[in-house]
């Protein structure tokens, strides 16, 4: 669906006159506020943010404090429920588009840190923030007008935060282009039971002066969650990325497996760690995957549930690396890459080297280079730079046109 901006009107007391707010301008320069102060509106008044539309478990939620420390940086802000559900806010001006990329990780790496902590550990950083002894966040919890139960409240607090069972939430001024990305990047690479919700604030000018904000929802995820499958003893889950053997009867394991395997896997994840650390991209709002234990990660294209992306992989079996436009079957992003066949030969003059074919139900655009051995040090660069070079081509020239043909399909 797409999303509504509409303006709101103003109708004096006794209904004679009705006015329009006038939208202010994103950043200092429109609005005059800073994320600083976006974040202060949010601990004062933490009923602003609508979170029953994007989780209602997470309802009620009473603000703790504002810039909560932890090693992976601060947290703007942070809330939590009566239940012991925490709130994670991330607040920012949407002015700078490689700020939209950042507060990703920052969100991230914020949400995977609290799974190290206990109720204890937050409670020590909340009173180092507020200034307050003892149990600040329950005495909080307990001022906002709720009984709880002390050891009930940090069993289940503790319990959450371990789990991961977070509600994150992006409030941003003028949050625009860019959301389902967004929204798709932590649903595909957070591994953590929560919630992710974007939150718009948008600040307008009343005809007798007064700023008036009006939040709204844009985009909320699925709960994520973990998959747990019991083996028997001695038995083992094959991992389709550990390069060895077929899809048929897999031996019981042994530790020098286990090694092997492991050692595969943190040779793939330095591969990608590689190459994302020196990945430039000319589209600012092309949002970056996680390195990968497996053979592949992808860019995530923005269409609906996730369904269009390229995948960059790495297949050590043949020496090669390559990167392909994928889609889910049936689904609108298959048919956002059939959209492009008109476009085949701009495509081709666009990607020289790669296969553009249409001629078969699923659309083929890929590429793939093929070197002596991925395991020297000298090759390894040699498909590092390729795969750099070419992704940044492919999302230059596949991201607008599928997002051109999707919006086509919402029509």
């Amino acid at each position: 669906m797409t999303r509504q901006h509409a303006t709101p009107l103003i109708i004096s007391a006794n209904g004679a006159t009705v006015s329009s707010a006038a939208p202010l301008g994103l950043a200092l320069g429109g609005h005059g506020m800073s994320e600083a102060d976006i974040q202060e509106l949010v601990h004062r008044y933490p009923s602003c943010l609508p979170i029953s539309e994007i989780d209602p478990m997470f309802a009620g939620a009473i603000a703790i404090c504002r810039e909560l420390a932890t090693p992976a940086g601060p947290i703007d802000n942070f809330l939590v429920t009566p239940s012991g559900l925490p709130v994670l806010v991330e607040c920012k001006l949407w002015r700078n588009p490689e700020g939209r990329r950042e507060v990703i990780g920052q969100i991230l790496d914020y949400s995977k840190e609290l799974t190290r902590w206990s109720s204890s550990d937050l409670q020590r950083e909340a009173s180092k923030r507020t200034g307050r002894k003892g149990n600040v966040v329950l005495d909080l919890v307990r001022e906002a007008g709720h009984e709880v139960d002390e050891i009930s409240f940090n069993d289940a607090l503790t319990f959450n935060l371990r789990r991961g069972r977070f509600l994150l939430l992006i409030v941003g001024d003028g949050i625009r282009e860019g959301v389902e990305s967004i929204a798709e990047y932590l649903q595909a690479h957070a591994g953590l039971h929560f919630t992710l919700g974007l939150v718009e604030m948008p600040i307008y000018l009343t005809p007798s002066g007064e700023k008036l904000v009006v939040p709204r929802v844009l985009a909320r995820t699925q709960m994520i969650t973990r998959t747990v499958v019991s083996l028997p003893d001695g038995m083992v889950l094959a991992d389709a990325d550990d390069e060895e053997g077929d899809n048929g009867f897999n031996p019981p394991e042994t530790q020098e497996r286990r090694e092997i395997r492991e050692r595969r896997r943190e040779i793939r994840h330095s591969f990608w760690t590689d190459f994302l650390d020196g990945l430039k991209l000319d589209d600012p709002e092309q949002m970056l995957p996680s390195p990968s234990l497996g053979g592949h990660i992808v860019f995530k294209l923005g269409a609906p549930g996730g369904s269009s992306w390229i995948t960059v992989y790495r297949d050590v079996r043949f020496n090669a690396v390559g990167l392909t436009l994928s889609s889910n079957v049936n689904s609108p992003g298959e048919r956002a890459s059939q959209m492009l066949s008109e476009q085949a030969t701009e495509i081709a003059r666009e990607l020289p080297g790669a296969t553009v074919d249409f001629t078969e139900d699923r659309p083929d655009i890929s590429q793939r280079l093929v070197l002596r051995d991925l395991n020297d040090v000298g090759e390894r660069e040699k498909a590092i730079s390729w795969l750099r070079e070419r992704i940044n081509a492919f999302v230059n020239c596949l991201r607008p046109r599928v997002r051109s043909a999707l919006s086509e399909l919402d029509r």
